[in-house]
């Protein structure tokens, strides 16, 4: 017993820092076991208040929490290694420190940028209010980008580099990428201006007369936006396209357009005006008609094998469903109209008139 005694003393002073390293590991392992435990109850009951930043912050905090812990436990262990082994690798456990530490911190800001779109955009759609979608993920896309750059910045200046000579070099050399990239700024501008000119949002559906573009919009990123054809194909367009073309947006229409010509048998041409009379009333009165828009049903002109007027009217709905729907019905209901009258809608025919006095050939003739 004494023996071993003696060993004791003589062996622990020379390995105590073995001690003091385990004793730091397990010190992070029962912090994080313990964050962990309290961030998350802390978390279940803050997603359950109406507020829109507590839950996006402590769920932002959780994971990179955890890493921090660690990163900080390992770098402090590292020292105490490396004091007394003397290693040169330890000597890179500083730096190493400072930088996962600050990438650390981005991670939680990154994360706190996309929760807090995510609650923004769910909370007002449970409240039935109106969601700007996209302006909403220009707003995340300007943050993300500070703080990316805020941290390159600070890291470089942590690592002993100059930023006034970084800044002054990107100035200078800012020229030459301006002309090498120049299809990749044009679309970056591209994006910009779609931010903020707001032509379509995500959601809507656009097309344009000058390109066969054609779809909903599904993605407005800084480079590409990103359009779902309506055979659901997706189409890819460079946002500095938009610069240079016209883009209609009937997602924000405010009425749907019927305008169609009928035409009814010349026969019947005592029972156009009646007939022309009852179709308007019919409009007037009809449901899903705006009658405060524009609202023409006219007798226009004589065509070929018939009599035609036109119906020129708006719907109150923009939906493309419910739209053909009443569509339908007012066109039934106008064909309903022309037979109450006793009239026929007209078909393309045509008649022959012979003259009474015109020769027939004889019948040797004919063969």
């Amino acid at each position: 017993m004494e023996s071993i005694l003696a060993w004791f003393k003589s062996t622990l002073p020379a390995n105590l820092w073995i001690i003091e390293v385990f004793v730091v590991v397990f010190g992070v392992v029962l912090v994080n076991f313990v964050q962990r435990r309290v961030l998350s109850r802390l978390y279940g009951k803050l997603k359950l208040t109406e507020k829109t930043w507590d839950d996006a912050i402590v769920n932002a905090l959780r994971r990179p929490l955890t890493l921090l812990i660690w990163i900080v436990g390992i770098a402090f262990a590292g020292e105490i290694v490396g004091k007394h082994t003397h290693a040169i690798i330890f000597d890179a456990f500083g730096p190493a420190r400072d930088i996962g530490v600050i990438a650390t911190i981005v991670w939680f800001l990154l994360r706190l940028i996309g929760n807090t779109e995510e609650n923004i955009i769910q909370k007002r759609v449970k409240a039935a209010q109106e969601v700007d979608r996209t302006t909403v993920d220009a707003v995340g896309k300007l943050l993300r980008v500070s703080v990316i750059i805020t941290a390159v910045l600070v890291a470089m200046q942590t690592l002993g580099y100059s930023v006034s000579g970084i800044l002054a070099f990107g100035g200078i050399g800012g020229v030459a990428v301006g002309f090498a990239a120049k299809d990749l700024l044009a679309n970056f501008f591209g994006g910009l201006m779609v931010y903020l000119d707001r032509p379509f949002a995500v959601g809507d559906w656009i097309r344009s007369p000058d390109r066969n573009i054609e779809g909903t919009v599904e993605q407005i990123g800084w480079r590409l936006t990103i359009i779902r054809t309506f055979d659901k194909r997706p189409l890819y367009v460079p946002n500095s396209t938009f610069a240079s073309i016209a883009v209609e947006n009937p997602s924000r229409m405010t009425n749907r357009r019927i305008f169609e010509t009928i035409g009814i048998r010349y026969d019947d041409i005592d029972k156009m005006s009646a007939i022309v009379s009852d179709v308007k009333n019919m409009l007037l009165e009809h449901a899903d008609i705006d009658s405060s828009q524009t609202l023409i049903v006219n007798f226009n002109s004589f065509s070929a094998s018939s009599l035609d007027f036109f119906v020129y009217t708006f719907t109150r709905t923009t939906n493309w469903i419910e739209f053909h729907e009443v569509k339908q019905d007012v066109l039934l209901k106008i064909s309903e109209i022309i037979a109450r009258h006793g009239a026929e809608i007209a078909f393309p025919t045509q008649t022959v008139h012979l003259a009474d006095n015109m020769p027939l050939p004889e019948p040797d003739a004919v063969q």
